[in-house]
This record gives structure tokens, C-alpha cells and sequence, in this order.
């Protein structure tokens, strides 16, 4: 469990870092703050409870050989393979609640992570209007203020470009002071201005040359509203979202992939059938024969070459138009074909994320607990640095394998299942050599290795130098 919440915090710092920049100048609210990391903190559980369970299985098995404990109890008569039978069982137990958790709560998690995110994106930066500075976020209108007080809310120098009308610098609004405050519900900013003038230009109808009316009108006081609803973070409908691929379970996943491979054979029949029925009178023919000579005596004289130069010209050009149109009806079924093809394999892909993110539960538990009783390192020095590499290792060969089936070079079940063909020998493997007391992670026995390599080379050579020097 502590490995777990640890993983967990780590990869919630990252998810911060990564989308710090969408967070900051928005003036989120605290508790929209924290539902978005709650709701991001529970995405996170199918990434963190593999390399938890590494993690935890290095530090105890290595904990345990580091204390000579796995040696009392293989002394006792306990082999390896008992040791590692209650948590092995426990891993599994694991392993199904976590394709239980991938395929219930993580669709709804992930729902409300992806539509909150959403929203958050879609916010505007927060009201923050500087001095000096031509602020244009209120729709419609730019201010200028030249100096802000200390209290925040008076204000001097102030000047405003109206473009509410859509005409352009048609009206200015300057002043000396004024004071700007919200209304209670937070929905609109109230800037009452003092001793200032208005000017507009009235009848603008023409181009910049034309003379129009101007008028200018002072005031001692005045009052504007402006609509801050567009600050408002506007929740979104969850249903939008709800038919992405990776918000659905495993049946659904299922029957959304079946239904795009039936649209793909119905596409590439279609495409078929169009692309023949241009073709009708050659579809019979052997690509070998010349067309000429088949032809009946009769139709002789229709040959190409005897036609008037205008007829070959309207005959070329009419079979160009054709050709360009079939070409143009190619490329797009092609292209429909291809997005149908590729959004299939997105499906398929998360259909069986679902069962190698909790198989690897397991996978990882037959390498880290095998390890640890062979490093026989505990704490969280050795064994955090080798679930590190080995859980990269892990994640790339699973990335380059999704890769593989979104580029439709390798089959769903093989580009998913990947990583997990190659690291559970390597548990295996691990586990018997552990079990029967491998030093394949002792380097005093690879230096005793390298030492006697070198003492046979050597005795070899020494003949070899007596041979040559008896010859000279």
C-alpha cells in the first residue's frame, strides 16, 4: 500500500507539471482544483499497481534474503516456491481486482477526468488588468489603465476603446479616475468612472477618407457594465464524451470494434463494386491481350487512330474526366477505409489494455519477488532503481507494440501482449533460478568467472609463444 500511494503521488506531480500551464491564471476554484487531481488520481491506479507490486516484491524478498531469512526457512525445509506461494495467490487476487477496476470504475474515472479537463481548457485566463497596458479580454472592448492604487479597486488614467458595434476606434471613453468592483454574484464588473469625456463618430458608413459627424460629451460621473459570464467555467454535458474508446468497458469496446470491421468490408465492397462498374466490358479480358484484335470485324473502323482529330480530342478528353473521377472516388473510400481501420485498432487496442495492464500485475510479481531473493537488497535503494528499469523497460516495449497495431503492422492480440510474452519467461526463468540458488546477480562469482577465462587463455597462449620460440 505504501508503494502504491507513492507511485500514485509521483505520477499526480507529473500530471501537474504537464498541465500547469492550463491551471495557472484562471482563478479556478479550490474544489474544482481537486476534483480534477481526485478524478485524475484514480486514471492513474492501472499504471501505478504494476510497478507498486514490483517495487514492494524487490523490498520484500530482498529484505528477507538480506537478513538471511529465506536462508533459515530453506534450512527449515520451506522452499522458495512455498515462500512465494501466499503472495503469489495475493497477486493474483490483485490482478482480478484490477481488470475489474480497468473495466468499471476506470471507464466512469476516466469520463469524468476527460470532461472536466475539458472544461478547465475551455476557461478563459482570469480578469487581470495591468498598468500600462492595452488589455483586450473583455470581449468587445480594450482598456487602458495608467496607475492602479494600493486597495485594488481605483484606478487613474483610464482609457477605453469601444468595438461592441463592430466599426472599429468608432468610440473612446477617457477619464481621470474611476473604480471598479464586481456585483455579488460575481457575474459582471462595475467601473464607474469620474470627470472624463466621450468621443464617437456618428454615421460611419464609408471609407476613411469620408467625413463624418464627431460628437464629444463630458461627464462627472458615469458607469459601465461589463459581462464577466465568459470567466465562468461552463460545465460540460458528460454524454459528449461518454462514446470515446476509452471510456467504455470490455463489451462495449467489443461490440464497437465488430461494428467498424462490418463498415470496413461494406466500405471495401462498395469501393469494389464502384471501381468495376466503370470497367464492365474489360473485366473479362486477359491483361495480356490486345483490345484491337479482338475486336469483331464490324467495329474495325470505331478504332481510336481513324477518328477525326476533334472526335479524339472529345474522346480523350471524356476518358481523362473518367479517370479523374474514379481516381477521385478511390482516394476517398481509400481514406474512409483507413480512418475506419485506424479507429478500430484504437478500440482493440484499449479491449485488450484491459487484460495486460492487470495480467502485468502478475507478470511483474514473477520477476520482482525471484529478484529480490537473488540481489538480497532490501529498503529502497537497490530495488527502486531496478523496478525503475525494469518497469521502463516494460512501458516502452508495450508503447513500441501499440505502435505496431495503430500503424496496422502487427495483429491487436500480438502488439498488446507483447511486453508480456517477453517478461514472463524472464519471471519464470528468475524464479527457477532462484529457487535453486542461482548467483546470477553475485559479482564475485562473474569476477571469479572473468579470472578463470583468463587463466585458460592464458595456458593456451604459453604453448603457442614456446612453439614460435623453439621455430626462431
Amino acid at each position: 500500500m505504501a508503494t502504491f500511494f507513492i507511485v500514485v503521488f509521483v505520477l499526480l506531480m507529473q500530471f501537474l507539471w504537464r498541465y500547469v500551464d492550463e491551471l495557472v491564471g484562471k482563478g479556478l476554484e479550490w474544489n474544482i482544483i481537486l476534483q480534477l487531481m481526485f478524478y485524475a488520481s484514480f486514471t492513474f491506479v492501472p499504471m501505478a499497481l504494476p510497478i507498486s507490486i514490483l517495487l514492494a516484491s524487490l523490498m520484500t524478498f530482498g529484505n528477507l534474503g538480506e537478513r538471511y531469512e529465506l536462508v533459515a526457512m530453506k534450512a527449515a525445509g520451506i522452499s522458495l516456491r512455498k515462500v512465494m506461494m501466499p503472495l503469489g495467490l495475493f497477486s493474483l487476487l490483485v490482478s482480478v481486482g484490477a481488470f475489474y477496476y480497468s473495466n468499471i470504475i476506470f471507464p466512469y474515472a476516466n469520463l469524468k477526468f476527460r470532461s472536466t479537463l475539458y472544461d478547465v481548457r475551455q476557461k478563459k485566463l482570469s480578469l487581470n488588468i495591468r498598468e500600462g497596458i492595452f488589455y483586450s479580454g473583455l470581449q468587445g472592448y480594450i482598456i487602458r489603465i495608467g496607475t492602479k492604487e494600493p486597495d485594488g479597486s481605483t484606478i487613474r488614467k483610464v482609457m477605453i476603446y469601444d468595438h461592441s458595434q463592430f466599426q472599429g476606434n468608432t468610440k473612446l471613453v477617457m477619464a481621470d479616475s474611476g473604480r471598479m468592483q464586481q456585483t455579488a454574484d460575481g457575474n459582471f464588473l462595475l467601473l464607474t468612472l469620474f470627470n472624463g469625456t466621450n468621443y464617437e463618430e456618428t454615421g460611419r458608413q464609408g471609407g476613411d477618407n469620408q467625413k463624418n459627424p464627431f460628437q464629444r460629451t463630458g461627464f462627472t460621473s458615469e458607469v459601465i457594465k461589463f459581462d464577466l459570464s465568459q470567466f465562468k467555467m461552463t460545465r460540460s454535458d458528460d454524454d459528449f464524451f461518454k462514446n470515446a474508446y476509452y471510456m467504455l468497458n470490455v463489451k462495449q469496446l467489443g461490440y464497437s470494434s465488430d461494428s467498424l470491421g462490418k463498415e470496413v468490408v461494406q466500405r471495401v465492397n462498395e469501393m469494389r463494386s464502384s471501381l468495376l462498374s466503370y470497367y464492365t466490358g474489360y473485366t473479362k479480358a486477359a491483361l495480356t491481350n490486345s483490345i484491337y484484335d479482338n475486336l469483331p470485324a464490324a467495329k474495325a473502323e470505331m478504332k481510336f487512330g481513324k477518328r477525326a482529330i476533334a472526335q479524339r480530342k472529345q474522346i480523350a478528353s471524356y476518358a481523362l474526366g473518367m479517370a479523374r473521377n474514379v481516381k477521385g472516388s478511390f482516394e476517398y473510400n481509400r481514406q474512409m477505409v483507413k480512418e475506419k481501420v485506424e479507429l478500430k485498432a484504437r478500440y482493440d487496442i484499449e479491449w485488450h489494455r484491459k487484460f495486460t495492464l492487470s495480467f502485468a500485475c502478475f507478470a511483474l510479481f514473477l520477476i520482482g519477488a525471484p529478484l529480490g531473493a537473488i540481489i538480497r537488497k532490501g529498503g529502497l535503494g537497490m530495488p527502486l532503481v531496478i523496478s525503475v528499469l525494469l518497469f521502463v523497460a516494460y512501458h516502452v516495449i508495450s508503447f513500441i507494440g501499440e505502435k505496431s497495431v495503430r500503424s496496422s503492422v502487427t495483429d491487436p492480440w500480438k502488439g498488446m501482449w507483447m511486453s508480456t510474452m517477453i517478461f514472463l519467461p524472464i519471471g519464470i526463468f528468475l524464479a527457477y533460478k532462484a529457487a535453486n540458488d542461482s548467483n546470477i546477480m553475485d559479482a564475485e562469482s562473474y569476477i571469479r568467472f572473468f579470472r578463470n577465462a583468463i587463466k585458460i587463455f592464458k595456458r593456451k597462449q604459453k604453448p603457442i609463444d614456446e612453439n614460435t620460440d623453439t621455430l626462431q
